[in-house]
């Protein structure tokens, strides 16, 4: 039986029917007939969290394990507000989250009622839509519901794929589950516009192959996809492709190589055309060096279709999806009759690109985060079935783009640290695959409550990397000369994660040497569990900065 309030009904009805599968519910009574309806009517999953802030990661992590939107659940008052960062990572990210806040009656808002507060509107400019559901009581007020939630539910796949919100007043008395059947409703549907093959050929594409010095610009990609690994390999023999592990699964190393680049030539490196694909770079470098092409014709494609003037110089947008984009170009390779004849820039490149992947090959790190990560890395070929890598922001995230010659997941949309666990063990949940997370103490201890949950199977695996403090704040010229950075910059502490993981059912591990550290990947990628397995590797941040420096100065000679 269902709940007998028509308002969360039509939401139901609506949500499956626009092909909502999963749902994140936070504990609470107000919006208690919200959660019983989604167990009830058997074609939405349930994952409980309790942590409001973990709830809304764990809901993006769900929704880019199946690249499909994920509601999330959550009670009156300030557990709406704990969604914040994640509403506005998953809104940048392209993977908007459906947010479901159950209210207090409209009436009671503002006159000093327990668990109140505004709640219309809460997002702002992180959500594309945010509707407040009437308590329906006539035809109209049943129409106005069903309108705003099919405009919601079309909102979170429209241009931008941002979150969406929707509020839902609930008067009691709150628990009156005796309607047989929820009702019939209308569903409203989408065409949303493809890709201009013609014009974008006409105006960008063939422009890109004219010119002497032509670059395409890979960003964050919202998932991984062999087809387009290949497609720009292929690409690669007439453009020059400059990416990171969290865009394609092959190994660019495009911020050490312009480190790489003597001071004399950089104009040779220089592009003349320049189409920049998906979302935010991780390298500095890279930024900086492209933001010195004043004179290239730069086009952004943009799926939002908003203008992202990441270089200083951009000539025009293409409101695309990204996979679209790069397959146009492809076609375009295929059917040009100079297919087959390399450019001379993009040959540049590659062999800048492979001289830089050999340095890195012959440099062993001593024992540091740097080395671990190595590790890690070379131990994923020993792996037997599917897995996937989730790399958390900081330092964490800058070593991948060293090692990873795969796809890895990042939240880069915002480069928050506060959810990177959650977003790991949400994407845990939806999947079969072996999920490790690589993190850092700082976000690790942030996050720590993704590790409450009953839902976690043995799939999940976390490598801790602990040096008991920031480290990324060591690699700041100048920083370290603040009187406030050690303790108050760094956030220097003395915890580790065992306590952690007794209290919730974690496997726990220790490395404080090379041999500790090989012995512990081992049982991190292969041992079968029915629990998650957490590696926590002791470094000091000292030694991480000079490894780091080592390798640096080793890589520029």
């Amino acid at each position: 039986m269902f709940g007998n309030k028509e308002n969360v009904n039509i939401l139901t009805t609506l949500l499956i029917a626009h092909g909502i599968k999963r749902a994140v519910v936070c504990p609470g009574s107000r919006n208690a007939p919200i959660v019983h309806n989604f167990n009830e009517c058997g074609a939405i999953e349930c994952c409980p969290v309790t942590d409001e802030r973990c709830a809304g990661f764990y809901a993006l992590g769900m929704s880019l394990a199946c690249d499909a939107p994920v509601a999330v659940c959550v009670t009156s008052g300030t557990a709406l507000l704990n969604l914040a960062p994640a509403v506005a990572e998953a809104s940048y990210r392209h993977h908007g989250l459906i947010v479901i806040s159950a209210d207090r009656p409209t009436a009671w808002i503002g006159q000093l009622d327990g668990q109140t507060l505004n709640q219309q509107g809460a997002f702002g400019c992180f959500v594309s839509k945010s509707v407040n559901l009437p308590e329906p009581h006539n035809n109209e007020e049943r129409w106005q519901c069903n309108r705003l939630v099919n405009e919601a539910l079309l909102a979170v796949k429209a241009c931008g794929r941002m979150s969406v919100h929707i509020n839902v007043p609930i008067s009691e008395p709150l628990f009156e589950f005796d309607v047989k059947h929820l009702p019939q409703e209308r569903v409203i549907k989408a065409i949303y516009p493809a890709l201009d093959i013609k014009t974008f050929e006409n105006i960008v594409v063939r422009n890109l192959f004219a010119a002497k010095k032509p670059m395409i610009v890979v960003g964050q990609l919202n998932h991984q996809s062999t087809e387009i690994e290949k497609s720009l390999e292929t690409i690669s023999r007439r453009i020059a492709i400059v990416s990171e592990p969290l865009s394609v699964g092959t190994q660019r190393l495009t911020d050490l190589a312009i480190a790489c680049i003597s001071e004399s030539e950089p104009s040779n490196y220089t592009p003349d055309f320049i189409i920049y694909i998906g979302d935010t770079l991780v390298s500095k470098r890279l930024k900086s060096f492209l933001r010195k092409t004043q004179d290239a014709e730069i086009w952004a494609i943009a799926e939002d279709g908003e203008v992202h003037d990441t270089f200083m110089c951009q000539t025009g947008i293409v409101e695309s999806r990204p996979y679209e984009a790069i397959l146009t170009i492809l076609s375009y390779v295929n059917n040009e009759k100079k297919s087959n004849q390399k450019n001379e820039f993009a040959r540049l490149w590659l062999e800048l690109i492979d001289s830089t992947r050999q340095k890195v090959s012959v440099f062993t790190p001593s024992y540091s985060q740097m080395a671990a990560v190595k590790a890690f890395e070379h131990s994923l070929a020993k792996i037997d079935g599917k897995w996937q890598v989730h790399y958390a922001n900081s330092n964490a995230v800058r070593m991948a783009c060293i090692y990873a010659d795969h796809y890895v997941w990042c939240d880069r949309g915002v480069n928050g640290i506060e959810g990177s666990l959650s977003v790991a063990a949400g994407f845990s949940i939806a999947t079969d695959d072996l999920v490790f997370c690589i993190i850092g103490d700082l976000s690790f201890f942030y996050g720590q409550n993704a590790l409450w949950n009953t839902k976690l199977k043995g799939n999940l695996r976390i490598m801790l990397l602990n040096n008991h403090c920031g480290g990324i704040f060591y690699s700041l010229k100048g920083l370290k000369e603040s009187d406030a950075f050690d303790q108050l910059v760094t956030a220097r502490h003395t915890t580790d994660a065992r306590g952690t993981c007794i209290q919730n059912g974690i496997r726990y591990i220790t490395a404080h040497n090379l041999e500790e550290l090989n012995e512990g990947l081992v049982t991190l990628t292969t041992t079968k569990a029915d629990c998650p397995i957490l590696l926590e590797v002791f470094t000091e941040p000292e030694e991480d900065k000079r490894v780091i420096k080592e390798f640096i100065d080793k890589i520029k000679q």
